[in-house]
């Protein structure tokens, strides 16, 4: 018997994977088993399983009827369907009827005795219990999913498919499809009928697109059918109208309760269910493990109440798969769900909160281990990647369990808790993990930085040993040991897992002068005092050294495979001779109990070595796997074992006490309950935990292997037939009854379990002295070479005789009896005992009669024998027989014979593909150059290169043409690396180099770059040098790409230009304009000093790091770098550029102005300007654009480039650029100003960064400022000159793209408005719903009035004229004045004239920006935002 239990988690992806039967009991299909759960509102608890499935369970269902609710079916996807007695716990009836797996299986609530499968080719299958009769239809050629018994009628069926169609059945008319239902298009993943019978109960409205869905075939009462899709929909369909009649959109749900994995892509799967005795009620599942109740009743968007809204925490985290429902005796109604999260939960639909959850395993029990120092704290280790930590004294809930998944990533197979720091918890996974989490924190575990290279097995605290150093005095510290297959021991510092983990057998070696190789290490256990150490290994040694120096005290040699599980005894027992007590378990199957006291004790010299154990544990029959001593007793062990038991012992008196066998497989952990010394826990392959005690186990040994018992009682039955003695075998007979337990018992198998190998040794032993001699002397013969000869000397023995006489009379007689030829006919027999000639004619009918039995090989040598070796090797050549043995004795029919021979045996393996020995034999016959073909025109290139390499010289071109060949086959394949060396050995350095550059990362590119560089490539080394720098300058990695650069002297410009980028991208980030992503390196020297402007600190930096200066010369002069600099082309702007890019672009330019700057080249310094500030400019970052502008221009004037070298810009080569420059360093102060005395809140300012050129926004803005910010009474003077900014040649042009632009816009609506009214008038035949059409046909007239009154009855032809004559203002204005345009004038003018309350600004400016107004702001936004100034200053409003 067992107390509680974590079961193993449902399957997935299952419409009816678990059920509940009306007396509320569970059953849930995990893996091939299914798990009964008894549930009740306050709690639930494992009662037994239903195991005798092959395969996956993928439905299960309880018979509804109280006479039979304790019957349940259950359907697998190895095409079995099989009937359970739930009481008894055991299978009723197997059917085998589907040929395909089970996909859905459902019990009849109408019919006590139908059940109904479908499988994956669609076909559905009627089973009758009562009779066992069965009936298979073919409704659909599809896919099914789901399907589900009618409540009301027997015969009706609902089948849902894979492809979203969804088909109501006649099982009585065989099959016969009733209604088809479309409207999904996905998955159906599950359907419910509604309990109540009839179609007037909910307010329905008929779906537009299902009027014609079916034709019904039968009169038969209408019910409601709803179903759950993948198409995230639940519709409620009429199966009496055969149409839908309501569609319910899963709403979108804020994710509730625990996180979840973020790298898990998170599905949905939509379970519907309906309540008995509830109507118009409806549950579904949501996407992310919510629950829903639906009123279906209930009008307007909010139809459904959410499950678990009492306290937070009570939803699934994940998507839930099934859901069934129970009404107590008590009138309580319980729901209860299955998810992903591995969670079953229970639910009050009246109060939709909920009332438990059960935890569930999703993988291998490897370990679970109580702590030490919280009492009761049982953590386990799961194949499903995570850890849990269960509170098994908790007397709110008796499965109080938390999850850990955070840094694991795979399976969890060692736990070790910190012998005094509560809830430390080191584990060790399969992939080589070692980590500790904080169990009482949410926070991710500490991860070691060393990682062992296969699975963690055992992980141990215990005290450090050298050269780590003990804790202070007086206070213990420890270190963490870990163990894994590569059998190898890691000492970890706890306090610095980021430090490299040490090896303990360097230690070993130096301390006990250890000279040779030192076994693989498997398991290691430190005694509790820390003194001595325990290492098992893969030999089956065990050594025990002495701390710290790990000084060998002993080897125990008594195993002879491999160590699995090393326990020391407690040391809080009465007896202190029991605490140096070690047992060991290993792939044996006896356990092996050493007393150590006295070597512990009394320390040895040198090393002792022990071959008897203190006490030998005989009784599993395989591996161990783990083990327990008793804290509550002295000398009680518990293991567990391969064969799917756990054994409690009696150490001390080599007894068994009890055997529990509770588990459906092996065993990998267990241990004795802290608190209750009758209680252990066990763990293992069947994905549960299980709670045991010891008093209440049946049996008290381990049954036997299932392979001894049957030679066994083979060898009984043998006896019994021969009536004669018992043979003397090792194990004696067998025995009727063991320690009280019944025979049957003791030959039970449990599954997946194996034999040790003493049990296979004891095996052979048997099975060989079942034999008799007799048996052992047969042996095959072989086949006679002369089978017509031999077999007439079988012949009666009259005819021998007379053969006798024949022979002598053809021997001695010169008249022969008539028709007496020897060696033919009836006389070949006597061929061998005549002349030669007979012999021959014997051989000719020998060898027919082989070849007719295809005996080629013995034709052969009968040839071989009478000299025809030739005409053999042909007659295998034909049949394409030849083989080794035939090749090798070609020699003797001559070299030609030989040669063709081998020809024919090349082709011969060419076309069995045997293609490398095909290739050797052309070799033996010196085709050394058709063997490299054979292999190359087989893709085997590498060993076609090696056999070239080994035979020819090195200057064979044969040789590059089979490296090119290669590399181009690799190059396909995407093995970039190989492909790269093949070319290297071919000498084609170039495109090594390109073919690695192909994978286009950072890696690749540096790699590519130093190979083209060595192979002497300067032009492509230097090309993706600077393909590498770029990405690494993308991603802000500075010191990365000046590295890359800084191996290609002539590439010095781009490092200059980097200097550059580096500077503004850390200036802009100092601002706080620019957050970049990441920043991964940068330089010391890249921050801008208060003093400097950034192109002062750009050339300070260029003279002290990079040596650039007015006088460098050759490749270093500036004309040279500025010439490499020009090479560079910066695309066309484009608004899917990101950000760090346009920085990058735009410090390509100022780099180049600088260059300019030092060569006083003052007309490129002002272009290159130009093109930096537009690049801000053009992309929209508003705020990186001024401050840029005042990093370059800190005093407003573009005229003072720099005060510290007493630059000063002249014009003349570049008016236009410096005067665009100038109008946008003024704007960026304009809007300074405005804000700087605006009273208006930061937020509604910022909106509008990025849209400052929109007149309507900033008018806008601008009035809001008018109402809120009354005219201050104080002047304060500009920091600019404001008549840059009003440019009426550049308003001009402004106003007339502008006007281009809106009539492009209204032509655009004009044409688009007709193509509407033409799709109208050819749709006016179709059926449209009413309510749309109307709705159209008003937005349409709505459309057309206020379009006539904003056109003013304007025609295309009219609008097209206007476009003509502002496309011919603005071919008028001046180039230069389009290509450098000046800010939004109107726009300037608006903000101008709302400063001149709080600034000081001249008339003459006022007027001129009033009466650029009134002349180009034309706009209606602009027109009122520009009105109160207008008529303030007395001129008439527009």
């Amino acid at each position: 018997m067992r107390n509680r239990s974590l079961p193993a988690s449902p399957n997935w992806y299952s419409a009816r994977c678990s059920d509940v039967s009306s007396s509320g009991l569970l059953g849930a299909g995990a893996k091939n088993v299914i798990y009964l759960i008894e549930v009740s509102a306050a709690s639930c608890s494992v009662t037994g399983e239903l195991v005798g499935h092959r395969d996956l369970v993928s439905g299960f269902s309880f018979c509804q009827h109280p006479e039979q609710s304790h019957i349940c079916v259950s359907s697998s996807t190895d095409g079995s369907i099989r009937f359970w007695d739930s009481n008894k716990k055991t299978s009723i009836r197997d059917n085998a009827v589907h040929q395909n797996p089970v996909s859905a299986v459902h019990w009849s609530p109408a019919d006590k005795n139908l059940v109904v499968s479908g499988d994956e080719k669609g076909v559905v299958v009627c089973h009758w219990f009562h009779t066992g009769d069965t009936a298979s239809f073919f409704p659909e050629p599809r896919t099914i999913f789901c399907l589900t018994c009618s409540p009301h009628s027997w015969k009706s069926v609902g089948v849902g498919y894979k492809d979203g169609m969804i088909v109501l059945i006649d099982i009585s008319r065989k099959g016969e499809v009733m209604q088809r239902l479309r409207g999904h298009d996905n998955e159906i993943h599950s359907l419910a009928w509604s309990p109540v019978i009839g179609e007037d109960a909910l307010y329905t409205r008929a779906e537009e697109n299902d009027a014609t869905n079916g034709v019904s075939t039968g009169e038969e009462l209408g019910c409601y059918l709803a179903s759950g899709s993948k198409d995230q929909t639940v519709k409620i369909w009429s199966t009496a109208k055969g149409k839908g009649v309501m569609t319910l959109k899963l709403p979108f749900l804020k994710r509730r309760g625990s996180g979840v994995d973020p790298g898990v892509k998170e599905r949905i799967w939509l379970n519907v269910h309906w309540p008995k005795g509830r109507a118009t009620q409806l549950i579904s599942s949501c996407f992310s493990g919510e629950l829903v109740m639906w009123d279906l009743a209930k009008t307007g968007k909010q139809r459904w109440s959410l499950f678990g809204t009492s306290s937070e925490g009570q939803n699934h985290s994940r998507i839930v798969f099934n859901m069934s429902s129970v009404q107590l005796q008590d009138g309580q109604e319980l729901l209860i769900s299955t998810s992903m999260d591995r969670e079953i939960k229970c639910w009050d639909l009246n109060s939709l909160s909920c009332c438990w959850t059960l935890p569930t395993l999703g993988g291998h029990v490897f370990k679970l281990t109580f702590s030490p120092v919280g009492i009761g704290c049982l953590a386990l280790g799961v194949g499903d990647n995570m850890i849990r930590v269960w509170n098994t004294l908790s007397t709110q809930n008796q499965y109080d369990v938390r999850s850990f998944w955070q840094g694991i990533k795979s399976k969890v197979t060692a736990l070790a808790w910190h012998p005094q720091k509560e809830g430390s918890l080191a584990f060790g996974t399969d992939d080589g993990k070692v980590g500790i989490y904080d169990v009482f924190f949410s926070k991710p575990p500490q991860i070691s930085s060393s990682y062992h290279r296969k699975t963690v097995y055992t992980l141990a605290w215990g005290p450090p040993v050298p050269p780590l150093s003990f804790g202070a005095e007086g206070k213990r510290s420890y270190s963490l040991y870990s163990c894994a297959g590569e059998g190898v021991i890691l000492q970890h510092d706890p306090s610095r897992l980021n430090g490299e983990a040490l090896d303990i057998d360097k230690l070993i070696r130096d301390t006990n002068n250890i000279q040779h190789k030192l076994s693989p290490h498997t398991d290691l256990s430190w005694k509790p005092d820390g003194k001595v150490v325990a290492i098992g290994n893969e030999d089956g040694s065990i050594d025990v050294y002495q701390a710290p120096s790990l000084t060998l005290l002993c080897s125990i040699q008594q195993h002879h495979k491999i160590i699995n599980t090393l326990q020391w005894h407690h040391d809080h027992s009465s007896t202190p001779e029991l605490h140096c007590l070690l047992a060991s378990g290993s792939s044996n199957a006896i356990v092996y109990v050493h007393d150590l006291h006295a070597i512990i004790e009394n320390p040895p010299e040198s090393p002792v070595l022990l071959t008897e154990p203190y006490r030998r544990l005989c009784g599993h029959t395989a591996k161990i796997t783990s083990m327990a001593w008793s804290p509550h007793h002295s000398g009680r062990l518990v293991t567990a074992s391969y064969d799917g038991t756990a054994q409690v012992w009696d150490v001390l008196e080599e007894a068994a006490i009890s055997n529990y066998r509770g588990h459906t497989g092996y065993l990998l952990c267990v241990d004795w309950s802290p608190v209750d010394p009758d209680v252990i826990w066990t763990g293992g392959k069947d994905f549960t935990v299980q709670e045991w005690k010891v008093s209440e186990q049946e049996f008290t040994k381990p049954p036997k292997g299932k392979k001894m018992v049957q030679l066994q009682e083979r060898k009984v039955s043998s006896k019994q037939k021969k009536k004669s003695k018992t043979v003397s075998v090792s194990g004696g007979v067998v025995e009727q009854n063991v320690n009280g337990e019944p025979a049957t018992e003791g030959r039970k198998v449990m599954t997946e379990q194996g034999l040790s190998a003493e049990d296979e040794e004891e095996e052979v032993r048997l099975t060989i002295s079942l034999e008799s001699p007799a048996d052992l002397l047969k042996k095959k013969k072989p086949r006679s070479m002369l089978p017509l000869s031999t077999s007439m000397d079988h012949r009666p023995k009259e005819e021998l005789l007379q053969d006798c006489v024949t022979l002598a009379s053809v021997r001695h007689s010169d008249a022969p009896p008539a028709g007496c030829v020897p060696g033919r006919g009836d006389y070949i027999h006597l061929g061998l005992f005549h002349d030669r000639e007979a012999l021959y004619r014997m051989f000719e009918a020998e060898e027919e009669s082989h070849v007719e039995a295809g005996h080629y090989d013995s034709v052969v040598y009968l040839r071989l024998w009478s000299g025809d070796l030739q005409g053999a090797l042909q007659l295998a050549t034909e049949r394409g027989e030849l083989n080794d043995h035939l090749l090798s004795i070609a020699p003797m029919a001559g070299f030609e014979v030989w040669s063709r021979t081998v020809e024919a045996f090349v082709k011969q393996l060419s076309l069995q593909e045997q293609f490398l020995k095909a290739a050797s034999h052309l070799l033996s016959i010196n085709r050394l150059y058709e063997a490299v073909d054979l292999l190359r025109s087989n893709k085997l290139y590498r060993e076609a290169i090696a056999l070239v390499k080994a035979r020819l010289p090195a200057d064979e071109p044969l040789l590059k043409d089979l490296y090119t060949c290669w590399a181009a086959v690799l190059e396909k394949d995407g093995h970039l690396s190989a492909a790269a060396k093949c070319y290297l050995a071919a000498g084609c350095s170039f495109d090594a180099a390109k073919v690695i550059a192909r994978k286009n990362d950072v890696p690749s590119l540096r790699t590519a770059a130093d190979l083209a560089r060595i192979s002497r490539e300067e032009v492509l080394a230097q090309s993706l040098a600077l393909r590498c720098a770029k990405d690494l300058a993308a991603a802000h990695d500075w010191v990365g790409a000046h590295e890359v650069l800084n191996s290609q002297s002539p590439l010095l410009a781009h490092r200059l230009h980097l200097c550059v980028a580096e500077l503004l991208a850390v200036t802009l980030v100092d601002s706080g304009v620019f957050s970049p992503a990441s920043c991964v390196s940068g330089h010391s020297w890249a921050i801008l000093k208060s003093s400097n402007t950034i192109q002062d600190r750009v050339r300070d930096i260029w003279e002290e790091e990079f040596h650039v200066c007015l006088n460098s010369a050759g490749d270093w002069s500036i004309e040279a770098l500025l010439q490499e600099l020009k090479s560079v082309d910066t695309p066309a702007w484009s608004s899917s550029i990101p950000l760090r890019q346009v920085l990058l672009y735009s410090s390509v330019h100022l780099t180049r102005s600088l260059l300019s700057w030092l060569l006083n080249d003052d007309g490129q310094l002002i272009t290159e300007l130009w093109q930096a500030v537009a690049w801000l400019r053009d992309a929209g970052h508003f705020s990186i654009s001024a401050v840029f502008c005042r990093l370059l221009f800190p005093e407003g004037d573009v005229s003072v480039f720099s005060r510290k070298h007493s630059k000063t810009l002249q014009h003349s080569k570049a008016e236009a650029e410096a005067s665009s420059l100038q109008a946008f360093v003024c704007y960026h102060r304009l809007y300074e100003c405005w804000w700087r005395d605006s009273v208006v809140q930061t937020g509604t300012i910022s909106c509008s960064e990025d849209k400052l050129n929109d007149e309507a926004l900033t008018a806008g803005t601008l009035e809001l400022e008018e109402r809120v910010c009354p005219t201050s009474g104080t002047s304060k003077e500009l920091d600019f000159e404001p008549s840059v900014l009003l440019s009426e040649p550049h308003a001009a042009c402004q106003a007339a793209q502008k006007s281009v632009r809106e009539i492009q816009e209204r032509l655009s609506a004009m044409v688009l408005q007709h193509s509407q009214v033409q799709e109208g008038q050819l749709d006016s035949g179709n059926k449209h719903d009413g309510s749309l059409a109307q709705t159209s046909s008003l937005d349409q007239q709505e459309a057309t009035e206020v379009e006539q009154r904003s056109e003013e009855q304007e025609t295309f032809l009219s609008l097209s004229s206007k476009m003509s004559k502002f496309q011919e203002e603005l071919a008028n204005i001046p180039n230069s004045i389009k290509m450098f345009p000046h800010p939004d004038v109107v726009e300037c003018c608006l903000v101008l004239l709302h400063l001149s309350k709080s600034a000081s600004i001249s008339g003459v400016v006022q007027q001129q920006a009033k009466h650029l107004l009134r002349t180009y702001g034309r706009s209606p936004p602009v027109l009122k935002a520009s009105q109160r100034f207008l008529t303030r200053s007395g001129f008439p409003a527009d």
